[in-house]
């Protein structure tokens, strides 16, 4: 299969030709689609939506409404049962606000894995105090992934009500089985909420086949705009929880009853995301049609390199999996006798975009005993190796210069 080309389609690389950008779990870099879809809501189309009856307001508002749908079906999803929120991290505290009042009750069981973002991991954790529900944290495998022996055994004593597990991880890069783990949370009488962020640009996701719940995940991260992220349930489920935040647009009556909004308009009060709601539409579209299998290979070929790479250099420690099937294009690492902040900083300086620290994820870190956090590269499809072999060769300068300064 041939290597990915599209660095064209990224305006920021005409800015910046030089530019090693291997910080995409943290933001993607925007394509030309998104950008003008964004544009043109601002330049054409800015008006509110759902409110005004004249031609701008309706045309805004079915620009609004056909993104949603775009979107769903990008990922074979409901439109009625797929909400916008702020990002990823406003969607899990709503799953856990919303369905820790309607679901938990004292004695429960709440499951999170060790390897959770925080945003999947906090909200649980005060939905769980709230209910007087019991918080347990499930470990991982060698690989990374979600220990379903471990959580076999919780499940068969039949008080778990929610587990929440990302399908990829943002610091080991596994790949979880959402489907077969969710089936097993189904029959024994548990909710599944994932968290997607790490997933949507990388791999194909089918809500259908995956079953999950709950899903959620962030625009950002799936080469759209900053500023919008999605929850995607079944419409039913929605309709049995109570609203998260309350305003305008999500009730329908105000009155001595309140009646409000059917989903997914319930769980939006205020004016909405529109311009970005258009952006992620596009975004999603361009990687459809780039290809997830496309992608799916060029993750494959960096993250090889990578591993390759980074595990010939001594002293370095790399977290998760070597198996290329059980991974995506995230790659962190840790170095004997460096900071992670201080290995990011002079990568910066050199021009190599990284992440350095906890990544969100401290329970993890300190799990894998690396109190101060790791360094962590990450992919998008406008990666090359170059980029690899750039970062690398980059490291090697860096830790030369903290080993002289050490000694």
């Amino acid at each position: 299969m041939t290597a990915l080309d599209v660095r064209g389609d990224f305006p920021i690389f005409a800015a910046e030709p030089e530019l090693v950008y291997l910080d995409s779990g943290a933001t993607a870099l925007k394509p030309a689609p998104v950008i003008a879809a964004v544009e043109q809501h601002l330049r054409r189309d800015s008006a509110n939506v759902h409110r005004g009856l004249y031609p701008l307001a309706e045309r805004a508002t079915a620009a609004f409404e056909g993104a949603r749908r775009r979107i769903a079906a990008a990922l074979g999803a409901d439109p009625d049962g797929t909400v916008f929120t702020r990002n990823a991290t406003e969607a899990l505290n709503l799953a856990a606000a919303c369905a820790g009042r309607a679901w938990l009750q004292p004695g429960d069981v709440v499951v999170v894995s060790i390897a959770e973002h925080h945003s999947n991991l906090l909200p649980w954790r005060r939905a769980a105090e709230e209910a007087g529900a019991r918080l347990l944290v499930a470990p991982v495998t060698a690989e990374g992934a979600l220990d379903e022996a471990w959580l076999a055994d919780v499940l068969a004593a039949g008080r778990v009500r929610v587990v929440a597990f990302p399908h990829v991880s943002n610091v080991l890069g596994t790949i979880n089985p959402v489907a077969r783990i969710a089936t097993a949370c189904r029959a024994a009488g548990a909710r599944t909420v994932v968290d997607g962020a790490q997933a949507v640009a990388h791999l194909a996701v089918d809500l259908r086949a995956l079953a999950a719940d709950v899903y959620c995940w962030s625009g950002h991260k799936a080469l759209g705009p900053t500023g919008i992220g999605v929850l995607h349930a079944d419409p039913a489920l929605l309709a049995a929880l109570p609203p998260y935040a309350l305003g305008g647009e999500m009730v329908q009556q105000v009155a001595d009853e309140v009646v409000w909004s059917d989903p997914p308009w319930r769980f939006e009060a205020g004016t909405p995301p529109i311009a970005e709601a258009c952006g992620l539409a596009a975004a999603v579209e361009y990687l459809q049609a780039v290809g997830p299998t496309r992608i799916r290979a060029h993750d494959r070929t960096l993250t090889a390199l990578a591993l390759g790479e980074l595990g010939a250099r001594e002293g370095v420690r790399i977290l998760g999996s070597d198996d290329l099937d059980r991974r995506t294009g995230v790659v962190a690492f840790a170095i004997d006798g460096a900071h992670p902040h201080d290995v990011a900083d002079l990568l910066g300086q050199a021009g190599c975009c990284v992440r350095g620290g906890f990544h969100c994820a401290q329970p993890l870190h300190a799990a894998l005993g690396l109190p101060e956090g790791s360094v962590r590269i990450s992919f998008g499809p406008y990666s090359r190796e170059a980029d690899v072999e750039r970062v690398v060769g980059e490291l090697d300068d860096v830790l030369a210069l903290l080993r002289t300064s050490v000694a």
